[in-house]
């Protein structure tokens, strides 16, 4: 199934609705059944998966990987004091496909320019972790805040994402974060980090022939 489909397919016996997407930045799938086949579709889909090394990985991996691709977290990177115009995601929105609400908000501020934008930030020193709401500061003035942030173990870096004026959002911007009390120096990056041409998710990968 191409990346960004979707398919009612069976696992077994269990009915699901398979989305070709991640939110990690592999190759993967998020997989829907009613709620009385939760256990017999992971029983399954683990007895598959052992002869093939597969591991069950929680939240904090999960938050690790998201946060090398630049994905977005609800609650935190966005919600409803940002727009998605601030948050990076315009090309999610059709401002031509009709009214909705916020549509007029956003045509506005299309027209006149956001003030803000949410940018990928790599800490100087990898062993600090922003664990989000630190202050970012350029000189003695807080210009804005981290919103999310921890270590990325593909690519050996701890990164944070938070809102700064756009003046200040460039890549190579050099600020510092205030952690526990300490002026850590921190830097824009563009972003994504990992696989940037998402190769991965596609599948466009080489593989190694024996």
């Amino acid at each position: 199934l191409p990346y960004l489909r979707a398919k009612s397919i069976a696992v077994g016996p269990v009915p699901v609705f398979a989305l070709r997407v991640t939110y990690v930045g592999e190759l993967g799938w998020e997989l829907y059944a009613p709620m009385e086949y939760g256990r017999r579709l992971w029983r399954i889909l683990w007895q598959a998966g052992q002869p093939h090394g597969m591991l069950a990985a929680g939240y904090r991996a999960v938050d690790s990987l998201r946060l090398e691709k630049g994905y977005r977290y609800w609650g935190t990177d966005i919600h409803s004091e940002y727009t998605p115009l601030e948050a990076g995601l315009g090309f999610a929105v059709r401002l031509k496909k009709g009214d909705f609400n916020g549509r007029d908000a956003l045509l506005r501020q299309k027209d006149a320019g956001i003030g803000r934008k949410l940018c990928c930030l790599v800490l100087d020193d990898p062993t600090v972790e922003a664990l989000g709401n630190e202050p970012l500061l350029c000189g003695e003035e807080v210009v804005g805040r981290i919103t999310s942030g921890g270590f990325g173990y593909s690519v050996q870096k701890s990164i944070a994402y938070g809102y700064l004026p756009v003046e200040l959002a460039a890549p190579g911007t050099r600020l510092d974060l205030l952690w526990f009390g300490e002026r850590i120096p921190i830097a824009v990056s563009p972003e994504p980090l990992y696989d940037a041409n998402n190769n991965r998710i596609k599948e466009v990968v080489t593989r190694a022939v024996s």
